[in-house]
């Protein structure tokens, strides 16, 4: 996946865990395509001190992610839907039974996941 969509996947999940200072700078650079310069000069700190306080939140966010999986279960779950969607969608090319099948087999993936 492309990493500024990681990034802000990761920061939608749990970018309320960072402290408010992380979460300003965070959201500059990634969210607003902030240069490291522009934040530095605003915030009043280096551009290297922006640079690191980026690389820690990236290693905080994507901590969270490898202990609780949220974005992991939300992502299998959105493909899922759309599978079912899709089912539904294209029900013409098979049997009403074997598309009933295949959703139920989807929607209980999908609460297993939960």
């Amino acid at each position: 996946m492309e990493k500024i969509f990681v990034q802000t996947l990761l920061y939608d999940f749990y970018g309320e865990l960072l402290t408010e200072h992380q979460k300003n700078i965070y959201e500059d650079v990634v969210l607003n395509d902030f240069s490291l310069s522009e934040i530095a000069e605003e915030k009043g700190i280096s551009r290297q001190g922006v640079h690191d306080i980026v690389k820690r939140c990236n290693q905080t966010l994507t901590g969270y992610e490898e202990k609780l999986h949220l974005v992991e279960k939300f992502l299998s779950t959105k493909e899922k839907v759309n599978l079912i969607n899709m089912l539904t969608k294209n029900k013409e090319e098979l049997e009403e039974s074997e598309v009933l099948r295949k959703i139920e087999d989807l929607s209980n993936e999908i609460l297993a996941e939960l």
